[in-house]
Protein backbone atom coordinates (compact mmCIF):
# COMPACT_ATOMS: atom_id res chain seq x y z
CA UNK A 1 0.00 0.00 0.00
CA UNK A 2 2.65 2.37 0.66
CA UNK A 3 4.50 1.56 -2.50
CA UNK A 4 1.11 2.24 -4.41
CA UNK A 5 0.69 6.01 -2.86
CA UNK A 6 4.24 6.73 -3.64
CA UNK A 7 4.55 5.10 -7.43
CA UNK A 8 1.64 6.00 -8.65
CA UNK A 9 0.94 8.35 -11.47
CA UNK A 10 1.54 11.29 -10.70
CA UNK A 11 4.00 10.80 -8.24
CA UNK A 12 3.55 12.30 -4.92
CA UNK A 13 5.62 12.81 -1.84
CA UNK A 14 3.63 11.83 1.01
CA UNK A 15 6.22 12.61 3.59
CA UNK A 16 6.21 15.94 2.20
CA UNK A 17 2.35 16.48 1.96
CA UNK A 18 2.53 15.42 5.90
CA UNK A 19 5.31 17.63 7.01
CA UNK A 20 4.76 20.63 4.36
CA UNK A 21 1.21 20.47 2.94
CA UNK A 22 1.26 24.12 1.71
CA UNK A 23 4.06 23.45 -0.30
CA UNK A 24 3.23 20.62 -2.06
CA UNK A 25 0.73 21.81 -4.80
CA UNK A 26 -1.85 19.26 -5.37
CA UNK A 27 -0.42 16.71 -3.84
CA UNK A 28 -2.70 16.03 -1.20
CA UNK A 29 -5.88 16.66 -2.54
CA UNK A 30 -4.43 13.86 -4.86
CA UNK A 31 -3.78 11.64 -1.61
CA UNK A 32 -6.19 11.88 0.74
CA UNK A 33 -9.05 12.44 -1.85
CA UNK A 34 -8.27 10.16 -4.21
CA UNK A 35 -4.99 8.20 -4.23
CA UNK A 36 -5.63 6.72 -0.16
CA UNK A 37 -9.05 6.13 -0.24
CA UNK A 38 -9.26 3.80 -3.10
CA UNK A 39 -6.23 2.24 -1.76
CA UNK A 40 -7.87 1.25 1.46
CA UNK A 41 -10.87 0.32 -0.38
CA UNK A 42 -8.26 -1.83 -2.42
CA UNK A 43 -6.99 -3.17 0.27
CA UNK A 44 -10.36 -3.94 2.52
CA UNK A 45 -12.35 -5.76 -1.12
CA UNK A 46 -9.48 -8.16 -2.07
CA UNK A 47 -9.09 -9.08 1.65
CA UNK A 48 -12.64 -9.63 1.70
CA UNK A 49 -12.69 -11.38 -1.29
CA UNK A 50 -9.87 -13.67 -0.69
CA UNK A 51 -11.16 -14.61 2.64
CA UNK A 52 -14.69 -15.36 1.43
CA UNK A 53 -13.24 -17.56 -1.68
CA UNK A 54 -10.73 -19.43 1.08
CA UNK A 55 -14.37 -20.62 2.91
CA UNK A 56 -16.51 -21.08 0.14
CA UNK A 57 -13.81 -23.59 -1.64
CA UNK A 58 -13.21 -25.54 1.83
CA UNK A 59 -16.86 -25.38 2.33
CA UNK A 60 -18.04 -26.60 -1.28
CA UNK A 61 -14.99 -28.99 -1.31
CA UNK A 62 -15.07 -27.31 -4.55
CA UNK A 63 -11.50 -25.71 -5.79
CA UNK A 64 -13.81 -23.93 -8.66
CA UNK A 65 -16.21 -22.04 -6.02
CA UNK A 66 -15.64 -18.39 -5.39
CA UNK A 67 -18.47 -15.55 -4.86
CA UNK A 68 -18.45 -14.39 -8.12
CA UNK A 69 -19.46 -17.48 -9.89
CA UNK A 70 -21.94 -18.35 -7.25
CA UNK A 71 -24.34 -15.58 -7.83
CA UNK A 72 -23.52 -14.40 -4.20
CA UNK A 73 -21.59 -11.04 -6.52
CA UNK A 74 -24.46 -11.13 -8.75
CA UNK A 75 -27.30 -11.12 -6.21
CA UNK A 76 -25.63 -8.43 -4.08
CA UNK A 77 -25.14 -6.18 -6.89
CA UNK A 78 -29.04 -6.73 -7.99
CA UNK A 79 -30.00 -5.86 -4.47
CA UNK A 80 -27.50 -2.32 -4.61
CA UNK A 81 -28.51 -1.31 -7.82
CA UNK A 82 -32.20 -1.72 -6.86
CA UNK A 83 -31.69 0.45 -3.72
CA UNK A 84 -30.25 3.41 -6.04
CA UNK A 85 -33.06 3.10 -8.36
CA UNK A 86 -35.21 3.25 -5.70
CA UNK A 87 -33.46 6.11 -3.62
CA UNK A 88 -32.93 3.98 -0.24
CA UNK A 89 -29.86 5.80 0.50
CA UNK A 90 -30.21 4.95 4.31
CA UNK A 91 -32.48 2.33 6.32
CA UNK A 92 -32.58 3.04 10.01
CA UNK A 93 -32.48 -0.26 12.02
CA UNK A 94 -33.33 -0.46 16.26
CA UNK A 95 -32.32 3.65 15.89
CA UNK A 96 -28.79 2.98 13.57
CA UNK A 97 -28.92 4.18 10.62
CA UNK A 98 -27.02 2.14 7.77
CA UNK A 99 -26.56 2.47 4.32
CA UNK A 100 -29.78 1.47 2.04
CA UNK A 101 -27.49 0.03 -0.80
CA UNK A 102 -25.44 -2.32 1.86
CA UNK A 103 -28.23 -3.58 3.67
CA UNK A 104 -30.07 -4.35 0.03
CA UNK A 105 -27.08 -5.55 -1.23
CA UNK A 106 -26.64 -8.40 1.65
CA UNK A 107 -30.00 -9.22 1.45
CA UNK A 108 -30.27 -10.47 -2.17
CA UNK A 109 -26.36 -12.34 -1.90
CA UNK A 110 -27.96 -14.06 0.55
CA UNK A 111 -30.85 -14.83 -0.69
CA UNK A 112 -28.91 -15.98 -3.93
CA UNK A 113 -26.61 -18.34 -2.28
CA UNK A 114 -29.61 -19.75 -0.68
CA UNK A 115 -31.39 -20.73 -3.91
CA UNK A 116 -28.11 -22.01 -5.89
CA UNK A 117 -27.37 -24.06 -3.02
CA UNK A 118 -30.38 -25.89 -2.74
CA UNK A 119 -31.26 -26.76 -6.40
CA UNK A 120 -27.17 -27.90 -6.47
CA UNK A 121 -28.53 -30.02 -3.55
CA UNK A 122 -29.40 -33.54 -4.99
CA UNK A 123 -31.20 -36.11 -2.26
CA UNK A 124 -29.62 -33.96 0.46
CA UNK A 125 -26.24 -33.91 -1.42
CA UNK A 126 -24.36 -31.02 -2.97
CA UNK A 127 -23.13 -31.63 -6.12
CA UNK A 128 -20.22 -29.55 -6.83
CA UNK A 129 -20.66 -29.98 -10.77
CA UNK A 130 -24.09 -28.92 -10.24
CA UNK A 131 -23.52 -26.14 -8.13
CA UNK A 132 -21.06 -24.32 -10.72
CA UNK A 133 -24.08 -24.85 -13.62
CA UNK A 134 -26.99 -23.43 -11.22
CA UNK A 135 -24.15 -20.77 -10.41
CA UNK A 136 -23.64 -19.45 -13.82
CA UNK A 137 -27.26 -20.09 -14.78
CA UNK A 138 -28.20 -17.59 -11.47
CA UNK A 139 -25.46 -14.82 -12.83
CA UNK A 140 -27.33 -15.08 -16.34
CA UNK A 141 -30.50 -13.98 -14.28
CA UNK A 142 -28.79 -11.58 -12.62
CA UNK A 143 -26.82 -9.94 -15.65
CA UNK A 144 -30.10 -9.92 -16.82
CA UNK A 145 -32.15 -7.87 -14.15
CA UNK A 146 -28.87 -5.71 -13.95
CA UNK A 147 -29.39 -4.72 -17.91
CA UNK A 148 -33.37 -4.35 -17.19
CA UNK A 149 -32.50 -1.72 -14.33
CA UNK A 150 -30.01 -0.22 -16.51
CA UNK A 151 -32.69 0.26 -19.35
CA UNK A 152 -35.01 2.41 -17.08
CA UNK A 153 -32.13 4.20 -15.72
CA UNK A 154 -30.78 7.95 -16.65
CA UNK A 155 -27.71 8.96 -17.89
CA UNK A 156 -26.31 9.47 -14.39
CA UNK A 157 -27.97 5.91 -13.22
CA UNK A 158 -26.46 4.11 -16.55
CA UNK A 159 -22.32 4.93 -15.41
CA UNK A 160 -23.08 4.39 -11.75
CA UNK A 161 -24.79 0.54 -12.79
CA UNK A 162 -22.00 0.14 -15.59
CA UNK A 163 -19.91 1.04 -12.67
CA UNK A 164 -21.53 -2.19 -10.61
CA UNK A 165 -20.89 -4.32 -13.49
CA UNK A 166 -17.80 -4.03 -14.26
CA UNK A 167 -16.28 -3.15 -10.76
CA UNK A 168 -14.00 -0.20 -9.58
CA UNK A 169 -12.13 1.53 -7.22
CA UNK A 170 -12.71 4.96 -8.52
CA UNK A 171 -14.54 8.03 -6.26
CA UNK A 172 -14.86 5.66 -3.33
CA UNK A 173 -17.22 7.64 -0.64
CA UNK A 174 -15.51 7.74 2.31
CA UNK A 175 -18.26 7.41 4.50
CA UNK A 176 -19.53 4.15 2.87
CA UNK A 177 -15.73 2.91 3.26
CA UNK A 178 -15.95 2.96 6.81
CA UNK A 179 -19.26 1.05 6.59
CA UNK A 180 -17.94 -1.24 4.47
CA UNK A 181 -14.91 -2.07 6.49
CA UNK A 182 -16.46 -2.56 9.57
CA UNK A 183 -19.00 -5.05 8.48
CA UNK A 184 -16.47 -6.83 6.50
CA UNK A 185 -13.64 -7.35 9.03
CA UNK A 186 -16.90 -7.97 11.61
CA UNK A 187 -17.78 -10.93 9.34
CA UNK A 188 -14.33 -12.16 8.37
CA UNK A 189 -13.70 -12.56 11.60
CA UNK A 190 -16.56 -14.54 11.96
CA UNK A 191 -15.55 -16.84 9.24
CA UNK A 192 -12.16 -17.14 10.55
CA UNK A 193 -14.08 -19.04 13.72
CA UNK A 194 -14.95 -21.43 11.85
CA UNK A 195 -11.71 -22.26 10.86
CA UNK A 196 -11.22 -25.90 12.61
CA UNK A 197 -14.99 -27.13 11.46
CA UNK A 198 -14.28 -26.16 8.02
CA UNK A 199 -10.94 -28.68 7.87
CA UNK A 200 -13.08 -31.58 9.49
CA UNK A 201 -15.78 -30.75 6.55
CA UNK A 202 -13.31 -31.47 3.66
CA UNK A 203 -13.71 -34.85 5.08
CA UNK A 204 -17.12 -34.77 3.94
CA UNK A 205 -20.49 -34.39 5.31
CA UNK A 206 -20.89 -37.99 7.25
CA UNK A 207 -17.05 -37.76 8.50
CA UNK A 208 -17.58 -34.03 9.65
CA UNK A 209 -21.16 -35.54 11.43
CA UNK A 210 -19.47 -38.55 13.12
CA UNK A 211 -16.62 -36.68 14.53
CA UNK A 212 -18.98 -33.88 16.47
CA UNK A 213 -19.42 -31.26 13.69
CA UNK A 214 -22.36 -29.23 13.58
CA UNK A 215 -22.61 -29.84 10.29
CA UNK A 216 -25.82 -27.59 8.70
CA UNK A 217 -25.22 -24.99 11.68
CA UNK A 218 -21.32 -24.39 10.17
CA UNK A 219 -22.75 -24.56 6.87
CA UNK A 220 -25.17 -21.58 7.45
CA UNK A 221 -22.64 -20.09 9.21
CA UNK A 222 -20.00 -19.20 6.72
CA UNK A 223 -22.92 -18.83 4.21
CA UNK A 224 -24.00 -16.13 6.12
CA UNK A 225 -20.74 -14.84 6.80
CA UNK A 226 -19.51 -14.37 2.85
CA UNK A 227 -23.07 -13.42 1.71
CA UNK A 228 -22.78 -10.09 4.50
CA UNK A 229 -19.32 -9.82 3.34
CA UNK A 230 -19.30 -9.96 -0.14
CA UNK A 231 -22.52 -7.45 0.12
CA UNK A 232 -21.16 -5.11 1.88
CA UNK A 233 -17.52 -4.82 -0.74
CA UNK A 234 -19.88 -5.29 -3.92
CA UNK A 235 -21.88 -2.03 -2.50
CA UNK A 236 -18.63 -0.37 -2.47
CA UNK A 237 -16.74 -1.07 -5.40
CA UNK A 238 -18.95 -3.69 -7.93
CA UNK A 239 -18.01 -7.08 -8.92
CA UNK A 240 -14.77 -7.46 -8.92
CA UNK A 241 -14.44 -11.39 -10.12
CA UNK A 242 -11.43 -13.71 -9.73
CA UNK A 243 -9.78 -12.49 -6.98
CA UNK A 244 -11.47 -15.39 -4.67
CA UNK A 245 -10.42 -17.89 -6.93
CA UNK A 246 -7.14 -17.15 -7.84
CA UNK A 247 -5.40 -15.74 -4.19
CA UNK A 248 -6.82 -18.96 -2.00
CA UNK A 249 -6.02 -21.47 -4.32
CA UNK A 250 -2.25 -20.27 -5.12
CA UNK A 251 -1.90 -19.97 -1.56
CA UNK A 252 -3.28 -23.89 -0.70
CA UNK A 253 -0.56 -24.82 -2.74
CA UNK A 254 1.56 -23.28 -0.99
CA UNK A 255 0.36 -23.32 2.73
CA UNK A 256 -1.60 -26.59 2.39
CA UNK A 257 -5.30 -26.99 3.54
CA UNK A 258 -5.51 -25.74 7.53
CA UNK A 259 -7.81 -22.84 7.27
CA UNK A 260 -6.55 -21.38 10.78
CA UNK A 261 -3.75 -20.53 8.26
CA UNK A 262 -5.22 -20.69 4.80
CA UNK A 263 -7.98 -17.73 5.38
CA UNK A 264 -5.82 -15.29 7.00
CA UNK A 265 -3.26 -15.50 4.29
CA UNK A 266 -6.31 -15.72 1.99
CA UNK A 267 -6.96 -12.23 3.16
CA UNK A 268 -3.92 -10.73 3.65
CA UNK A 269 -2.95 -11.88 -0.05
CA UNK A 270 -5.97 -10.90 -1.85
CA UNK A 271 -5.70 -7.52 -0.22
CA UNK A 272 -1.97 -7.66 -2.17
CA UNK A 273 -3.23 -8.68 -5.06
CA UNK A 274 -5.70 -6.25 -5.35
CA UNK A 275 -3.91 -3.03 -4.06
CA UNK A 276 -1.03 -4.14 -6.99
CA UNK A 277 -3.82 -4.64 -9.51
CA UNK A 278 -5.63 -1.27 -9.14
CA UNK A 279 -2.06 -0.07 -9.31
CA UNK A 280 -1.09 -1.68 -13.08
CA UNK A 281 -4.74 0.04 -13.87
CA UNK A 282 -3.77 3.47 -12.99
CA UNK A 283 -0.79 3.03 -14.87
CA UNK A 284 -0.11 0.92 -17.40
CA UNK A 285 -2.01 3.18 -19.95
CA UNK A 286 -1.99 6.71 -18.37
CA UNK A 287 -3.66 8.81 -18.39
CA UNK A 288 -5.81 6.04 -19.13
CA UNK A 289 -7.42 4.61 -16.37
CA UNK A 290 -8.43 0.76 -16.53
CA UNK A 291 -11.45 -0.11 -14.14
CA UNK A 292 -9.59 -2.98 -11.93
CA UNK A 293 -12.36 -5.74 -12.71
CA UNK A 294 -10.89 -5.81 -16.02
CA UNK A 295 -7.27 -6.49 -15.08
CA UNK A 296 -8.80 -9.04 -12.59
CA UNK A 297 -10.62 -10.58 -15.35
CA UNK A 298 -7.74 -10.81 -17.95
CA UNK A 299 -5.72 -13.24 -14.81
CA UNK A 300 -8.58 -14.83 -13.92
CA UNK A 301 -9.97 -15.87 -16.87
CA UNK A 302 -6.99 -18.37 -17.90
CA UNK A 303 -6.79 -19.60 -14.48
CA UNK A 304 -9.96 -20.63 -14.22
CA UNK A 305 -9.55 -22.80 -17.45
CA UNK A 306 -6.44 -24.11 -15.97
CA UNK A 307 -8.65 -25.10 -12.41
CA UNK A 308 -11.21 -26.29 -14.78
CA UNK A 309 -9.35 -28.67 -16.76
CA UNK A 310 -7.55 -29.65 -14.22
CA UNK A 311 -10.68 -30.71 -11.63
CA UNK A 312 -11.76 -32.01 -14.88
CA UNK A 313 -8.75 -34.80 -15.35
CA UNK A 314 -8.52 -35.28 -11.64
CA UNK A 315 -12.63 -36.37 -10.86
CA UNK A 316 -12.11 -38.83 -13.91
CA UNK A 317 -8.96 -40.26 -12.50
CA UNK A 318 -10.61 -40.97 -9.44
CA UNK A 319 -13.67 -42.44 -11.89
CA UNK A 320 -16.27 -40.31 -10.39
CA UNK A 321 -19.64 -40.84 -12.44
Amino acid sequence: MGLSIRFGLPVIDPWRVIVAPGAAGTDPDILWRVRLPRILAGAIVGGSLGGCGAVLQALLRNPLAYPHILGISGGAAVGGIGAQLLGISTVTLAGLTLPGGILAAFATALAGTFCVYRLACVRGRLEPVTLILVGVVFNSFAAAMILFFFSLADMRESRSILFWMVGSLDLIDLRLLGWAAAIAISGLLYLMSLARALDVLTLGDDVAAGLGVPVQRVRRGAFFGTSLVVGAVVSLCGMIGFVGLIVPHTLRLVLGSDHRQLIPASVLGGAIFLVVTDYLSRTLLYPIQLPVGVLTAFCGGPFFIYLLKRHRRRTLGHGWK
